[in-house]
């Protein structure tokens, strides 16, 4: 096919600036009087961020207790000598005792850990209904098929919330005393459970289906409740305000973790006497214990601890930056002796000529 300007044919692009690829570009040549400064400063300033990221890290104060049962680690064992294919006795409690030496510096926040639980299976993932935790009535009568098998109860009638995440909802809770003096009284430590879910979860994703005569009860009134769990879900919590499908703590276990060890914001210890942190003293923290992990190998822990300016402890952060940094130092240096080895080299082939 022959190609006219004047006469273009069907399928010919038009004659402009972009069709015809003549747009101006900046094509960079890089010289090693530019790459090797870019090595050096990117390096430095990794470095730099890294060792900030690293001994913050390190500055924040953990406290934590493994509170599985196993034998011989405290008198949780007594709750988790029953089978372990079977949850523990009903309203089993438990209690570890510790004492901090100095004030724990806050606020402080309170988180329960689990570990080889495996949230980011695929199936268990997809398992739930997210119309229904919007509060769309139609799908809170009709559940997606993805709920399978906590779908439909025996009876035949929608499970409300459905689906495997909900139905492994996490339910020990936990009180924490505080002995101000030895022989003392214990007097109890205010938890703050208000704000510890994501605030999109919380105003956005997750609502309450429409009341039905101001009753909540009446609105999820032909559903049943998840088959792991002891009361229906509108009977979460007697504040109205955060029951039912706005239940933080149901809210904050529905934001389903990554990796097969992970912690969830339990309270934060903010109010009172206690908004600097936790004073010096003896302390007890209650433990009702329900929840089994002993069936699938895993282990459960509750975990005090403050934050910095970066967050919570993750020391790994700052490993990052440091090895990419030294790694950006390592490849100038390299790149440094490749070049004045075979600048020399150069020179001496242009004398010759």
């Amino acid at each position: 096919m022959t190609w006219s300007v004047t006469t273009p044919g069907p399928h010919q692009p038009d004659n402009t600036a972009f069709t015809q690829q003549r747009l101006p570009a900046w094509q960079p040549l890089l010289s090693a009087g530019i790459t090797l400064p870019l090595f050096f400063c990117v390096g430095l300033a990794f470095i730099g961020l890294g060792l900030g990221l690293y001994y913050s890290s390190n500055g924040i104060k953990e406290l934590d207790y493994d509170y599985t049962g196993d034998a011989g680690t405290g008198n949780c064992s007594l709750c988790a000598l029953a089978d372990q294919d079977r949850a523990p006795p009903r309203n089993c409690s438990c209690a570890w005792y510790f004492s901090l030496p100095e004030l724990f510096q806050g606020p402080v926040y309170l988180y329960y850990e689990l570990t080889n639980f495996y949230q980011n299976n695929r199936r268990y993932g997809v398992s739930r209904d997210d119309s229904q935790l919007s509060g769309l009535p139609s799908s809170l009568r009709h559940p997606v098929n993805e709920c399978a098998p906590y779908q439909y109860s025996a009876a035949g009638r929608p499970i409300a919330p459905c689906g495997a995440i909900a139905n492994s909802l996490f339910n020990d809770s936990f009180t924490l005393w505080h002995q101000r003096r030895a022989g003392g009284p214990y007097v109890e430590v205010p938890l703050d459970r208000t704000g510890i879910a994501w605030w999109t979860d919380y105003h956005v994703k997750f609502h309450n289906p429409p009341l039905v005569n101001g009753s909540l009860a009446l609105a999820f009134r032909g559903t049943a409740q998840p088959p792991n769990w002891p009361q229906p879900v509108y009977k979460l919590s007697s504040d109205p305000n955060n029951t039912g499908f706005i239940n933080q703590d149901f809210v904050v276990w529905m934001r389903t973790a990554a990796l097969p060890t992970f912690r969830k914001l339990y309270a934060r210890i903010r109010q009172g006497n206690y908004s600097a942190g936790l004073p010096r003293g003896a302390y007890r923290i209650n433990i009702t214990y329900n929840y089994p992990v002993r069936a699938f190998g895993g282990h459960k822990r509750i975990i005090f601890t403050s934050i910095s300016w970066m967050g919570g402890k993750n020391p790994f952060l700052g490993i990052a930056y440091l090895v990419v940094g030294s790694l950006c130092i390592l490849t100038g240096f390299v790149m440094l002796v490749v070049y004045i080895r075979y600048q020399d080299q150069n020179d001496e082939d242009e004398d010759e000529e």
